[in-house]
């Protein structure tokens, strides 16, 4: 697995999750705030015990359904419960089910004869009666990748956790029957010592395995500036050197279900002579700042802040470049006597940060020829946006260079 990985956040919960359910434990899982807003009590079938089933009857309160796989359903030839689904979560409850040794199917303990029997791979449709006390749900085959519901993430987890495709679930309520919301479930989970995580954390972690080239963040918050609020990520830097970071100007979860599909995006590479001290001999602190307005002004803007400094090569010997330029030589001229090549930024991270938060197209807002090609080789599709020529007496040099030697666009005088 690649280094940038990093065991923090979604990744490292769900894998206490899922040794917690190795050794026989049930956990919490939410989902957003803007779908159901509500928390399951998860397990495997194949595990549950009667003490499981009487806990989740006494202490969640909510129906036992037992989400399977689409290939669970047909082998125990398991129909819709009803022909036209009019839910609006479209949740595919099947015909509900008693097994068929049990007496009413009732009881906590042949409620998980029941379910244990459904994770019974010998066991065919005959073993089942119907209707009865027990409602499996049938999961999507892409899982929480393809709908981001609990009937989805239950069987996911216990599939991740090495268990059989079929497993039990239960909503919990308050003890004055309302749904339990997360203020409610994290002393819940506290007062139970059970793990809590989140439907997004199940995709988060799911992507991580599925694509490496995928970085996920160290930490986020709520950043309100000048130009407008911002939730602000971090992210690993494969250079080991401070995080990359990422400002969104939509402020609801990422990865939900209106996903940044599409997003004017802004990538800028550290700077601190430029952003910080309003260097004349570049334009960095003027295209920050129009980076910064334009993201924040769009309906999904991201603002990537690279730590590239100095085209790569880091302060100090942007230091000693400039002090090439004065002696004479242009950008990229003191780069090469340096030893350093014109530009050595790289923008895979860029790419991988963008596909965390789902987009698939993006309004470029850039000159550089360079970082288009990088988002188009990572299947991204870039419509070119381009940038304003921002210019001073001692930057035009600067920006004569970009323009005529490293193919920069729209840097006209």
């Amino acid at each position: 697995m690649a280094t940038i990985f990093q065991e923090v956040g979604s990744v490292a919960k769900v894998r206490e999750a899922i040794e917690f359910m190795k050794k026989g434990g049930m956990i919490i899982v939410t989902d957003d705030a803007s779908r159901e807003n509500e928390g399951d009590l998860i397990m495997p079938a194949e595990t549950v015990t009667p003490e499981d089933t009487n806990f989740m009857i006494r202490h969640a309160g909510g129906l036992i359904c037992a989400p399977i796989s689409q290939a669970y359903a047909d082998r125990l030839a398991l129909a819709p419960m009803v022909v036209d689904n009019r839910d609006p979560y479209k949740t595919a409850f099947t015909v509900s089910i008693d097994l068929a040794t049990t007496h009413t199917g009732i009881s906590a303990f042949e409620r998980t004869e029941t379910l244990n029997a459904l994770a019974d791979e010998s066991k065919t449709g005959a073993d089942f009666n119907r209707p009865g006390h027990i409602f499996p749900l049938i999961a999507k085959e892409g899982g929480v990748l393809e709908r981001r519901g609990h009937t989805e993430a239950a069987v996911d987890i216990v599939t991740l956790a090495g268990f059989k495709p079929a497993a039990v679930i239960c909503e919990i309520l308050k003890e004055d029957g309302e749904m339990a919301r997360e203020s409610d479930l994290i002393p819940y989970a506290k007062e139970h010592g059970l793990p809590i995580i989140s439907i997004q954390d199940i995709v988060n972690y799911r992507l991580m395995l599925e694509d490496e080239s995928l970085l996920m963040p160290l930490s986020e918050a709520t950043l309100p500036t000048e130009y407008g609020t911002f939730k602000i990520y971090s992210f690993p830097n494969k250079n080991g050197g401070e995080p990359h970071m990422a400002l969104c100007s939509a402020l609801q979860e990422h990865q939900t279900e209106k996903a940044h599909q599409e997003a004017t995006v802004r990538i800028h590479s550290e700077c601190l002579t430029g952003d910080v001290f309003s260097s004349l001999k570049c334009d960095c602190h003027a295209q920050l700042a129009f980076g910064l307005e334009e993201t924040a002004k769009a309906e999904n803007g991201i603002l990537l802040y690279l730590r590239q400094e100095g085209r790569g090569i880091g302060i100090v010997e942007k230091l000693k470049a400039y002090k090439l330029q004065e002696e004479g030589y242009d950008t990229i001229a003191a780069n090469q006597l340096l030893g350093h090549g014109a530009d050595e930024r790289t923008y895979d991270e860029a790419a991988a940060i963008l596909k965390f938060f789902g987009v698939k197209k993006v309004n470029l807002l850039t000159n550089n020829p360079d970082k288009i090609a990088a988002l188009k080789t990572a299947g991204i599709e870039v419509k070119e946006g381009g940038t304003p020529r921002f210019e001073t007496a001692e930057n035009s040099d600067y920006l004569d260079v970009k323009r005529d030697h490293m193919g920069h666009k729209g840097l006209t005088r």
